[in-house]
């Protein structure tokens, strides 16, 4: 039978959720995965497909057929490939989406911190993030008291955050960001690091995370250069394990392309 094709990044956080959801229902071979590389124009035959369109991941059914956006993609997997993570119970997987609903502005709180050049905006952006985490421990606490997951077992909205918990990685290393030992954060700090161990969501590394995403540190996304480079650090062009770590001072001068590593 002909395969699905996901068109994606391979660091990125929302392709990894569908790797996640896949893994843990044991089909990672269902789907065929394309690699874009960000840091080129899209091929114009994968613009026709989106309808003009770059964000990814993106999937081609058999037929031809376009599915756009992460969470979207993730819900059909759930349905047509081997067994339902989603919650069966009607209020259970309400209350699933209710959590997943609170993702878009955590991962935007992350990503605007890790971006931000204004060093006077870094505790207001602490701040937020903090409050953020806070709030997510709270709804876990209010939900599953004294558990760890949402549910019983890391299910859909584990699968959700994982990712983005991962690409946090980039905060503890560029703005050295950590969850405070205070009661507020314990129950949101245990879901944490129980979803980061968990063996579906084993896709990436810190390592691989704080250097791919450094040109994000000096506020530049999607393959976008600093002045003075020529390379993007999400290029493919050069292995990320060859690489040397990146400076941890993200406001001091940036690194030329051969001191980063990217160029052979």
């Amino acid at each position: 039978m002909e395969k699905p094709t996901l068109y994606h990044i391979p660091v990125c956080p929302f392709s990894q959720r569908l790797e996640i959801l896949l893994a843990m229902k044991g089909v990672t071979d269902a789907v065929r995965f394309s690699v874009v590389d960000i840091t080129n124009p899209r091929d114009p035959a994968l613009l026709e497909k989106t309808r003009g369109t770059t964000a990814l991941p993106v999937l081609e059914l058999p037929d031809g057929k376009i599915l756009k956006e992460s969470l979207v993609i993730l819900r059909y997997f759930d349905e047509v490939l081997g067994m339902p993570i989603a919650r069966a119970d009607p209020y259970e997987r309400a209350v699933e989406q209710m959590m997943i609903a609170k993702e878009g502005a955590f991962t935007m709180a992350g990503y605007i911190m890790v971006m931000n050049q204004d060093k006077g905006a870094r505790e207001g952006l602490r701040d937020k993030l903090l409050g953020l985490y806070a709030d997510l421990g709270d709804f876990l606490e209010w939900q599953n008291p004294g558990g760890t997951f949402l549910f019983e077992d890391f299910g859909l909205a584990e699968a959700v955050f994982t990712p983005m918990f991962m690409r946090f990685w980039f905060l503890e290393y560029f703005e050295d960001f950590e969850l405070p030992d205070e009661a507020k954060y314990a129950r949101a700090k245990a879901w944490r690091a129980a979803c980061l161990a968990h063996p579906a969501a084993q896709q990436v590394t810190k390592e691989e995370i704080v250097k791919l995403y450094y040109d994000y540190a000096l506020g530049l996304g999607n393959g976008a250069l600093p002045e003075g480079r020529r390379v993007s650090s999400f290029s493919f062009d050069t292995d990320w394990r060859a690489r040397p770590w990146p400076p941890r001072d993200k406001w001091a001068a940036s690194p030329s392309d051969a001191e980063l590593g990217l160029v052979s």
